[in-house]
């Protein structure tokens, strides 16, 4: 497949007028055309690459954790449909032998059709009791190494993160025996700056959905976030416009850098669907609009509603973040967090050949994965 006369995203995180060639689903520099290859203009479209997606937890009625592989071929249908390309979707805080079952599924599922899962980000059960939010409370428990082992050998090594709040007991001690093993979030956590110092240096490198679940800023009590300011994290951001305020997010490209902040979804089985009651790690939801609340708690917020094209599309036209920004925050950045840029995120040559074709607006108009049109 050949693009032409689009404004392509380039490597160096610019926009110029180009041409993409897509060989044997990737992309290479320089190729002449070949009798009978389809040539797409693209003219007035904006070329991004495929968005990486490496926090959500359900949609189109199904949840991640449902552990079938209808469950995860529906998220991969839709989340393709939507031009995230590349999945990591998230487990909520349940029972080893849950979890076991979401590892199984995801170990057998084959990426034939719909977005490539790529990894598993295990947000729970290794959180503070303190923090939930949405997770169960009832599953809560110390970061335990062998359990982390026994599940990712059942998930042929795609757990690509797993999150700890380091405040809890014995939870700095796993960080530093499997921050070689495994990516390491502090997540859904109450810890003060010096222990998120400590878990930086122990080897952790990522922050879980930024600003939720977790102590703000102030000037006597720095807190995680100015820790991981300091120690280089990349920080996961939800750009839904419930979660953080368009200040918040701006103020967080600033500091942080594009090359540091991930954009994700952190969907909930309700997305795609109309408002309703759903659930969210065995929990009820309610929907209304964009926002998800613990039905029984509708103060606590419950995971979005929004994909995550969506809400890099919200960043830069409610939040007055650059496109540039958010789609390097969006692609790039995420897959670099997780370790598959070799593959995604990036419209380089060498990449898959996963291409977002968008008017200036920002409208979905094509779809691309790996040199075949599937929107």
């Amino acid at each position: 497949m050949i693009l032409q006369n689009a404004l392509v995203y380039t490597p160096r995180h610019t926009f110029e007028r180009g041409t993409i060639i897509i060989r044997d689903g990737r992309i290479v520099p320089f190729a002449a055309p070949e009798e009978g290859e389809e040539v797409l203009d693209a003219e007035g479209l904006y070329a991004l690459p495929g968005l990486v997606d490496i926090h959500f937890h359900g949609a189109m009625g199904k949840d991640f954790c449902d552990g079938t592989e209808e469950a995860i071929q529906t998220l991969a249908d839709f989340e393709a449909s939507k031009g995230v390309l590349a999945i990591c979707p998230a487990t909520m805080t349940y029972p080893e032998e849950i979890l076991n079952k979401v590892m199984d599924a995801a170990a057998a599922h084959k990426n034939g059709k719909g977005a490539d899962l790529v990894g598993i980000n295990m947000e729970g059960p290794f959180i503070s009791p303190k923090k939930v939010g949405a997770q169960n409370p009832e599953y809560v428990q110390g970061a335990d190494a062998a359990m982390f082992r026994r599940l990712q050998k059942r998930a042929g090594g795609l757990i690509k993160l797993v999150d700890v709040a380091p405040e809890e007991p014995g939870n700095l001690d796993f960080i530093k025996e499997c921050h070689n093993e495994v990516r390491i979030s502090i997540a859904h956590t109450c810890t003060d700056y010096d222990t998120a110092v400590k878990a930086f240096e122990a080897g952790a490198t990522h922050m879980t959905h930024l600003y939720n679940a977790m102590p703000g800023i102030t000037h006597r009590a720095p807190g995680p976030i100015i820790a991981a300011m300091e120690h280089d994290a990349e920080v996961e951001l939800i750009t839904d416009n419930v979660h953080i305020h368009p200040a918040m997010v701006r103020f967080t490209f600033n500091t942080f850098g594009d090359d540091r902040v991930c954009l994700i979804a952190d969907s909930a089985m309700s997305c795609g669907l109309p408002d309703g009651q759903y659930s969210l790690g065995g929990q009820a939801i309610t929907v209304k609009g964009p926002r998800a609340t613990l039905t029984e708690h509708p103060d606590t917020i419950a995971g979005s509603n929004t994909c995550l094209y969506d809400c890099m599309k919200r960043a830069v036209l409610e939040m007055n973040v650059p496109l540039e920004s958010a789609v390097r925050a969006a692609s790039e950045t995420p897959a670099k967090s997780i370790g598959v840029d070799n593959d995604y995120g990036s419209l380089a040559a060498g990449r898959y050949g996963n291409v977002i074709l968008a008017d200036k607006e920002l409208n979905l108009k094509a779809v691309i994965q790996k040199g075949v049109r599937i929107v």
